[in-house]
């Protein structure tokens, strides 16, 4: 009970910087008063991309502005706008909430993300609702944004269409692989085992400075890639839309040529609810489950479904991953990154690839105006299709895994379902004690100290950070790249009522179903009780009696939620179960 206070507590210090307080008398003023929460921390390679970081010094001054989650997406729009206006359309341009994930992750701004996803919808539909806009053109760059602004769509149902941001180059730095921001913070946890030393602080420093070159989304299959190669196998994109990176001369080319797609859009009356169907959204699970995608697909794709009218369930995610293998050599787990896609020849040849071989429905509308097969048939006809001799998408005869990488696991500790993510790279199951914390900051301390150590096979348990009490279902990328950097990938399962990063990989188990705040069993764990997962029969399970499970639920107390006023406390108030997508209009 004490560390649950204490963790509460410990959530209202960190959160309350994130509003105003009145100044204080100091003999020198802190011009970073807010900003060095993110400015300080050992991972900080993403704020390297953004304006006005030149040198280390700068992270001492104050940063004060309108954030936008990638810089250059305000261009982007500029231009989409004048392809608008040279179709004979009005284009109206205006922004919306955005939090970079790489720059929150790891502290209580993370809080943040997935409630701005609901945000984003909710806005975007108030302000096209709001002022009679005849069509959309939506251009998110981050991982909630395109659920976030599809679902605004889906919601009003008027013309619309998606350019993706685009993705990140990868970052180099000398005698190392090609770079990302997950490469960052696994540094971090190769630092503490490699004993901290000047030698290793040298090469943790170097990575992170350099892991983000430029603008453009996180860069492997991580959640934004992820949510973008679902969205253009929706239909919801035009055609390479989700490979071209950030700063290719085919992303500019699309936006130049946005505004003809929407004056057919409009002229036809192609509505989103059209495009977006269930054998679309089916056609989405399937390439997320090739891809191997980001967990946090689960929980966009429900919330989308909603938007639209169709009910999408975590069994669905289970039935696809049942029949669909894991072919893509991408990271987190793989080598790749979105930029050798890109290389290959973009999402449009993985698709056809795809309905070449029955995987996917190609009868689909999109919004070209044309069929999924159509606009595919189009795309191999001037590119050709995806080669034989590439090696980022692996043969149908040899996957990485014959079945999917999502597991929907359910038993005693998750009756209502969890979320795991398996790419078979660390065992199809694992049974281990308990290690139980209240806190994501708690379990860091305890990486940090040395308190998990190799050849103790655990299960750590990381809770109290579900839609409700967390609150915002914070994702657990710092922990999982601690323990994948220290090399603790085949000893330490994480287990959390959280979710994790699309760059999390190893042995990952997020969205358990009840949560801990409302009393689910992950609350009544204890150290030292076995839990065991097998991602083969789907089941998770914590070994103790029925009886003492009884026990433990009588002798359980709530604790208090953590916030109370604000957007968070609206949040907490309205947000449903991860199992039901977290929607907040349910």
């Amino acid at each position: 009970m004490h560390s649950r206070l204490s963790a509460s507590r410990t959530f209202a210090r960190q959160t309350r910087s994130l509003w105003s307080s009145p100044p204080r008398c100091e003999d020198k003023p802190i011009m970073n008063r807010y900003s060095r929460t993110v400015t300080q921390p050992k991972t900080r390679a993403m704020l390297y991309a953004t304006e006005g970081i030149k040198d280390d010094e700068d992270f001492q001054k104050a940063m004060v502005g309108a954030f936008r989650c990638n810089r250059h997406l305000l261009g982007l729009g500029q231009e989409i706008k004048s392809s608008l206006v040279e179709s004979g359309l009005i284009g109206y341009q205006f922004g919306t909430v955005g939090v970079s994930d790489g720059i929150s992750m790891g502290t209580a701004g993370m809080s943040y993300s997935l409630q701005s996803r609901d945000l984003i919808a909710d806005q975007v539909e108030t302000a096209a609702g709001g002022h009679w806009l005849d069509g959309m053109v939506v251009v998110p760059g981050c991982d909630k944004n395109m659920p976030g602004v599809l679902m605004a769509l889906g919601r009003l149902n008027r013309p619309g269409l998606m350019v993706y941001g685009g993705t990140i180059r990868a970052g180099s730095c000398a005698g190392q692989p090609q770079l990302d921001l997950v490469s960052a913070f696994q540094a971090y946890g190769q630092y503490l085992q490699d004993g901290k030393t000047p030698e290793a602080e040298a090469i943790r420093y170097d990575t992170v400075r350099h892991a983000c070159p430029g603008p453009g989304a996180c860069g492997g299959m991580y959640t934004a890639n992820t949510m973008a190669s679902a969205a253009e196998a929706l239909g919801m994109t035009l055609p390479g839309s989700s490979s071209y990176p950030a700063e290719s001369q085919e992303k500019h080319d699309e936006c130049k040529t946005v505004g003809a797609a929407m004056r057919n859009l409009i002229e036809k009356n192609i509505l989103p609810r059209d495009i977006m169907t269930r054998s679309a959204f089916e056609n989405a699970m399937v390439l997320t489950m090739i891809l191997g995608g980001s967990t946090n697909a689960v929980l966009h794709l429900i919330a989308m479904a909603h938007a639209v009218g169709i009910k999408l369930t975590i069994d669905d995610f289970a039935r696809v991953s049942e029949s669909t293998p894991f072919l893509a050599d991408i990271k987190p787990s793989g080598k790749y990154v979105m930029e050798d896609v890109y290389k290959i020849g973009g999402i449009p040849k993985i698709l056809h690839f795809l309905m070449k071989n029955n995987f996917i429905d190609g009868n689909n509308m999109t919004v070209t105006g044309a069929t999924v097969g159509e606009n595919l048939e189009r795309w191999v006809h001037k590119h050709g299709e995806l080669s034989a001799s590439q090696d980022v998408i692996r043969p149908l005869d040899k996957p990485i895994k014959a079945t999917g990488h999502i597991r929907i696991l359910r038993g005693n500790l998750a009756p209502g379902g969890a979320v795991a993510k398996i790419t078979g790279k660390e065992g199809l199951g694992f049974t281990g004690k308990a290690r139980t914390f209240d806190s994501e900051e708690a379990f860091v301390s305890a990486v940090e100290s040395g308190s998990i150590k190799k050849g103790e096979k655990i299960v750590v348990v990381i809770r109290y950070l579900g839609p409700k009490g967390g609150p915002g279902m914070r994702e657990m990328l710092k922990p999982t790249s601690l323990i994948m950097g220290a090399g603790l990938g085949q000893d330490v399962a994480c287990l959390t009522d959280g979710r994790f990063s699309g760059g999390s990989h190893g042995f990952c188990i997020g969205h358990v179903v009840p949560e801990a705040q409302v009393g689910g069993p992950i609350a009544l764990v204890e150290d030292g009780d076995t839990i065991s997962v097998d991602a083969v029969a789907n089941t998770m399970e914590l070994h103790i009696s029925s009886e003492e499970m009884e026990r433990r639920r009588k002798a359980w107390v709530a604790p208090p939620i953590k916030v109370t006023q604000g957007t968070l406390y609206k949040y907490v108030k309205m947000v449903e179960d991860a199992s039901h997508g977290c929607i907040t209009d349910g």
